[in-house]
């Protein structure tokens, strides 16, 4: 689910990158906004960041997790 949300937001040069998430990264991601997404998505890569906590504290602006059971 966060890789299409990712083909959908992130620009073309970051698409191929996308197989390259781990599902750490993926998970943490998820709570970024559509607008933030990009750059932290650049970061997390070019940075080599894991920590789902350290990716979490990056993030500026929430995307609540409604869906979450």
């Amino acid at each position: 689910e966060e890789r299409l949300r990712m083909e959908a937001h992130l620009p073309a040069d970051l698409k191929p990158r996308i197989p390259e998430f781990s599902p750490q990264q993926l998970v943490a991601l998820r709570f970024a906004s559509d607008a933030e997404l990009p750059a932290l998505a650049r970061r997390v890569l070019d940075e080599k960041l894991t920590d789902q906590k350290a990716i979490k504290r990056l993030i500026k602006e929430w995307r609540a997790d409604h869906l979450r059971a």
